[in-house]
C-alpha cells in the first residue's frame, strides 16, 4: 500500500480483515469501560504481545538474540500465559494489513489483556510497505488495537518504543528513541483511558544507568567468534541480545505491576 491512501481507505480495508471477526465488534468500538469492567473480574488469563522484533521471540538459531516479549512470562505467575505474536519488521499499520491483528482477535477473550508496542518500523520513512506516519500510528492505536480490542472484552496496555541504542555524545546520556511516536502513543493512551507503559523512558533510565561501554552488553553487541550463530560478529544497536530482553522484560513487568490491573498482582517480586 503507497503512503499516499488515505487513512480512510485505510480504514475500509481494515473493517474488511480484522474488523470481520467478533459479529461486527466494530460497532461498538466506543465502549471504553467495557474492558475494564471484565477484566476485574478474574486475575487470569493470557497476554498477548503485539509488536516487532525488539521483542520477538527468536529459536536457537539466533542465540543470545532475544527479545522482551519472550522474556516476560519469567516475570509473571503461572496464571498468566504470554502469546508473543511479535514478528520482526512489522510496523503499525503492516501488522493489521498482514491479518497478524485480526489472528489476535479471533482468540483473545475476556480477561485477556493486549500489549502492543510499535514504532521502529513505523519510522521507516524509506520503505513504504513499513511506513506510518505519526498521525496514522496514532489512529491505528486508537481504533485497532485499543478499541477493537476493548470490543472483544480484553484490555489493551499501550507500551512505548523502547529505546534504541543511540546517546549523546557530549552528556553521555542516552536519546529518546521515535519521540514522535513516544508522543503519539502516550496521547492516545491518555485520550482512550488506556494503561500505559512507558518503556521509552524506562528503558532510557536503565541504559543511563549501565552506561554507554555497558549498554554493549545489552544489546546485540558480539564479537567474532563470541557466539557459534553469529561467527564474525556484530554490532546491532535496536537488538537485544539475552540480557538486555530479561532486562527489558523486567521493565515492562515492573510497570505492569503499577498499573491497578487485575494482572498486576501476578507480577513476580523479581520484577518489582
Amino acid at each position: 500500500m503507497s503512503r499516499n491512501v488515505s487513512v480512510s481507505s485505510r480504514r475500509r480495508f481494515l473493517v474488511g480483515t480484522a474488523g470481520a471477526v467478533g459479529g461486527g465488534a466494530l460497532g461498538v468500538l466506543g465502549l471504553p469501560g467495557t474492558a475494564a469492567a471484565v477484566a476485574a473480574a478474574a486475575a487470569t488469563g493470557t497476554v498477548y504481545v503485539a509488536s516487532d522484533s525488539t521483542a520477538q521471540t527468536y529459536n536457537s538459531r539466533y542465540y543470545p538474540q532475544a527479545g522482551w516479549g519472550q522474556k516476560l512470562s519469567s516475570f509473571l505467575t503461572s496464571n498468566i500465559t504470554v502469546a508473543n505474536h511479535a514478528i520482526g519488521g512489522r510496523s503499525s499499520r503492516s501488522f493489521i494489513e498482514q491479518g497478524r491483528l485480526a489472528a489476535i482477535h479471533q482468540v483473545i477473550r475476556a480477561g485477556d489483556y493486549l500489549f502492543v508496542q510499535f514504532g521502529h518500523n513505523d519510522a521507516t520513512v524509506n520503505n513504504p510497505e513499513r511506513y506510518t506516519s505519526p498521525a496514522d500510528y496514532k489512529e491505528y492505536l486508537r481504533n485497532d488495537y485499543i478499541r477493537a480490542t476493548r470490543a472483544r472484552g480484553a484490555t489493551p496496555v499501550v507500551v512505548t518504543p523502547v529505546s534504541r541504542r543511540s546517546y549523546n555524545t557530549s552528556t553521555g546520556k542516552f536519546n529518546v528513541s521515535f519521540p514522535a511516536y513516544v508522543d503519539a502513543a502516550k496521547a492516545v493512551a491518555r485520550e482512550e483511558g488506556a494503561p500505559l507503559v512507558d518503556l521509552s523512558a524506562a528503558s532510557r533510565v536503565y541504559l543511563d544507568g549501565v552506561g554507554i561501554e555497558g549498554s554493549k552488553g545489552i544489546f546485540l553487541w558480539l564479537a567474532a567468534g563470541q557466539y557459534p550463530n553469529f561467527p564474525n560478529g556484530v554490532q546491532d544497536n535496536t537488538h537485544f541480545q539475552e540480557r538486555g530482553a530479561v532486562e527489558m522484560a523486567r521493565l515492562v513487568a515492573r510497570a505492569v505491576a503499577g498499573l491497578g490491573l487485575p494482572i498486576s498482582g501476578e507480577v513476580l517480586p523479581g520484577a518489582r
